[in-house]
This record gives structure tokens, C-alpha cells and sequence, in this order.
């Protein structure tokens, strides 16, 4: 009897919005989990960042540059975080993991596309986030830099709708990488060296040429460093780029932009997949 009632038990299996969270939770654990084992990386992911962004602010002492701008140098430092984590740990994750041979489980897989990049990117953050603190206030304390905070909530909203902006578009880069092949590593490395100058990473994003700014406006952390640094420093120590108000209505923009153009390339990629059987750069 018991032997027919164990028979007789049905597993529930998770769908809909289930399904999606656990997946989201799935992905996210490890890299959280592998961080906090591997503490010997945190050393490294913070003590060699420090080190370039203090060479920048020697060069701005030494050049005699408002005060300002060595807080702009810390930002830029703790922001480069989140950019490389969406260059490496997202636009290149479905190439690498095609490489390593398990896009194949994760397109046949019952779950979406968009729930395992979403957890890799909640797992990233989780990294990021810390060492993007940690470089900010050791920054602070080793330059003595001053912060004047004039709106914490705006200052929240801003960073969490660049956030999503930004992992949004590193959503939807991974599948143009996949489709680039054996480039992406190629593209990877030939965009991360721009980005830093024309979303200006150390410097205000004013100093560049209204239309370079504008067009460097397409990555999130260009508007989202300048609308931050007008909030946590003191206003009128630099010229701003647009207004905070309105460089958070672009940011809202991108982020919907984005996050849509990555679910209707995932779907595409996963139909090209079923349809072909393969997904690789030699693909017809």
C-alpha cells in the first residue's frame, strides 16, 4: 500500500511566474555563493581599481583641478564595476556558455532566457554592488572627499533605474555577441576603453561635445553618473549635462527600450536554435 501511494504522488512542476523566479534564484545563488567562498577575489576586485583611480586623482592634484573633480574620479572608479560586469559577465555569457557547452541545456530547458541572464545579473550586482561601496568609501576616506547628498530618494531612483538600463542592455548585447561568434571577445575588449571616455567615467560628461555626450547617452551610466554627481555634490561645482528630472525620464526610457529589445532577441535566438539546431557564428 504504501509502495502504490508513493507511485501514486505527483511531483508539481513549477510554471508560469514560479518557474521564473525559481530560475531567477537558481542563477543568482552560485555567483553570490562562489563570492563569498573565494573571499581572496574580493582583495583583488577592490585593491587594483583603487589603485587606477588614484592615479587619476594625482594627475588632477597635480594639474591644480577643482576638488570636485577627485569625487568624480571616485564615482567613476565605483561605476566602471557595473559596466565590466555587464561587458564580461553578461554580453559575453551566452557565447561562453555555448563554448562550455551549456546553452544547448538552457534553450531546452522549460525556462526563459530572460530568467537565467536575469539571475546572473541579480548574482552579479549582488559582487558589484560591494565593491563599487567599498571603492566609494575608501575613495572618500583615503582622499577626503565630500559628499552633499541633496535628495537620497532621487539618488536611489537614479541608481536603480541605471542599473536596470544597463543590465538590460547587457541582456540584450548577449545574444547579438553570440550571434558575432569568436568576435565577441574581440568586441568585448574594443568596448570597454570608449566607454569610459565618452560616458565619462572621469570627467563631467559636459566636457565632451553636445552631440558626442548625447550619442555616449545611449549607454545608462552616462546620464546615470552625470544625474548621481548632481546629487551628491554640491550644486554649481560643475556644469551639469541636462537636468536631473530630465536625465531620469531618459534612463526610464532606455531601461523600457532595452529590457523589450532583449526579450524579442532571446525569443528569436531560441526560435533560430529550435528551428536550426544549432546556434554558432559558422550558422546559414
Amino acid at each position: 500500500m504504501a509502495v502504490n501511494a508513493v507511485m501514486t504522488t505527483r511531483v508539481q512542476k513549477a510554471t508560469g511566474w514560479r518557474l521564473f523566479l525559481m530560475t531567477v534564484y537558481g542563477r543568482a545563488y552560485p555567483r553570490i555563493v562562489g563570492l563569498l567562498r573565494e573571499r581572496s577575489w574580493m582583495f583583488f576586485d577592490i585593491f587594483l581599481p583603487i589603485l587606477g583611480v588614484s592615479s587619476y586623482v594625482f594627475v588632477y592634484r597635480a594639474i591644480g583641478a577643482p576638488d570636485v573633480y577627485v569625487g568624480f574620479v571616485i564615482m567613476g572608479g565605483a561605476m566602471t564595476a557595473f559596466w565590466l560586469n555587464v561587458l564580461w559577465g553578461m554580453s559575453s555569457q551566452m557565447y561562453w556558455e555555448k563554448e562550455s557547452g551549456n546553452l544547448g541545456l538552457f534553450i531546452m530547458a522549460p525556462n526563459s532566457l530572460m530568467a537565467i541572464l536575469l539571475g546572473m545579473a541579480i548574482g552579479g550586482l549582488f559582487s558589484t554592488l560591494q565593491r563599487a561601496l567599498i571603492i566609494t568609501l575608501l575613495g572618500a576616506f583615503i582622499f577626503g572627499v565630500q559628499f552633499e547628498v541633496t535628495s537620497y530618494l532621487q539618488l536611489f531612483a537614479v541608481f536603480m533605474l541605471t542599473m536596470v538600463a544597463l543590465y538590460g542592455l547587457g541582456m540584450m548585447t548577449s545574444s547579438l555577441f553570440l550571434m558575432v561568434g569568436r568576435e565577441a571577445w574581440h568586441w568585448s575588449n574594443l568596448a570597454q576603453e570608449p566607454i569610459y571616455l565618452v560616458s565619462g567615467f572621469y570627467f563631467p560628461l559636459n566636457s565632451l561635445n553636445f552631440w558626442v555626450a548625447a550619442g555616449a547617452s545611449f549607454v545608462p551610466l552616462a546620464l546615470g553618473l552625470d544625474a548621481m554627481r548632481q546629487l551628491v555634490f554640491a550644486a554649481g561645482s560643475f556644469a551639469p549635462f541636462l537636468n536631473v528630472n530630465l536625465e531620469i525620464g531618459l534612463i526610464t526610457v532606455l531601461s523600457v527600450v532595452f529590457l523589450v529589445a532583449a526579450k524579442l532577441l532571446l525569443d528569436k535566438m531560441e526560435r533560430l536554435a529550435v528551428a536550426e539546431g544549432r546556434l554558432t557564428e559558422s550558422r546559414r
